[in-house]
């Protein structure tokens, strides 16, 4: 009896290690299985994905080719009007232009008009940095003025569109002629008098201290409302970029106690620095192309001299127009934000 049992125990343990590597076996396919038909899934999951990006791509440069199109006519008259004539200024500026029986005679000078404009005239160089002191504190009147006249729009509930409409008007009757005469007027005013602000006693203590700084002062309170004829269009950019901030930044930042000086200075000035830079690089180039400008003069000047006075207007014209990349490039470094580093901790 007792062999029997045994016999009977070690059948049944070969049987239950049979049914044991039989479901061991089944799992193992199972798993198989599953691993196979994942493959699959992944398999046609990235190739709809790269279907799906081929389409995308498609997409994207169709769009790429539609806007190069609509571009076109601008990118022709760029080449044609703006890229050529610079060009054409810096290798004038290296040569003698002069007229003749002959038509035009073209000959390479080097740098020599270099030389005569900063050694030999006499009228370059001051009118460098007469420009240099005018384009300063004008572009900053002109910035500050817009900023606050703006500021103090967007806060209005009613009749906003009239003001608008009142500082954008400038704009409108701006043209040639009419801001000529006023210029003229302007400049005639100041051969009768040096300037009306010289007796002041704020003026005198500045004066005492900086007579450069009071001088430039007092030329731009004297200009001041011609210098207010060029807010127009910074206005209306300043009033965009204010309506874009999100009011829900000034509700948090209320929320927290802060104050409307505190909301000025953390909220709204940094959001809207680059929409300051846009004003300035707009602000330095239209102060630029008006007769307020000495330097715009003498190139004008030399442009009509057809005996040897284009070389030097493209130098002139060259010269100038590095002075202003670097003040642009000035302004860059200005309005630029100033990420803090992170420190390792």
């Amino acid at each position: 009896m007792m062999k029997k049992d045994g016999k009977e125990n070690t059948l049944a343990k070969a049987g239950t290690k049979e049914k044991q590597e039989k479901k061991a076996e089944k799992s193992k396919e199972e798993t198989k299985k599953k691993s196979l038909a994942a493959k699959e899934i992944t398999q046609e999951a990235s190739a709809s994905v790269k279907i799906n990006k081929k389409k995308v791509n498609a997409y994207k440069r169709r769009q790429n080719r539609l806007g190069y199109l609509f571009m076109l006519p601008w990118i022709i008259g760029f080449v044609i009007f703006t890229l050529f004539p610079f060009v054409a200024t810096i290798y004038l500026s290296f040569t003698d232009v002069r007229t003749s029986v002959r038509g035009w005679e073209i000959d390479f000078v080097g740098m020599a008009n270099y030389v005569t404009a900063f050694f030999k005239n006499t009228e370059f160089v001051p009118a460098l940095l007469e420009f240099l002191t005018m384009i300063i504190p004008y572009t900053f009147v002109v910035i500050i003025v817009s900023f606050i006249i703006a500021y103090l729009m967007s806060k209005l509930t009613k009749f906003r569109g009239m003001f608008r409409t009142i500082y954008f008007l400038p704009v409108i009757i701006m043209s040639g002629p009419v801001m000529s005469q006023i210029l003229d007027a302007n400049v005639s005013e100041h051969m009768e008098e040096v300037s009306r602000y010289d007796g002041l006693f704020i003026m005198n203590m500045i004066e005492s201290y900086s007579p450069q700084f009071a001088h430039t002062l007092g030329g731009v309170l004297d200009e001041l409302s011609v210098i207010l004829w060029f807010t127009g269009i910074p206005i209306v950019l300043f009033i965009n970029g204010l309506q874009k901030i999100n009011p829900s930044l000034f509700e948090a930042a209320k929320i927290d106690s802060a104050n409307s000086w505190q909301i000025l200075w953390k909220i709204i000035i940094p959001m809207i620095k680059p929409i300051a830079l846009v004003c300035t690089i707009f602000t330095i180039a239209q102060l630029g192309t008006y007769d307020t400008n000495p330097v715009y003069g003498l190139i004008k000047t030399a442009t009509g001299n057809m005996s040897g006075g284009l070389g030097y207007a493209a130098t002139y014209a060259w010269i100038y127009s590095l002075i202003v990349l670097l003040i642009i490039g000035a302004a860059f470094l200005i309005f630029k934000d100033r990420k803090e580093k992170k420190r390792g901790v």
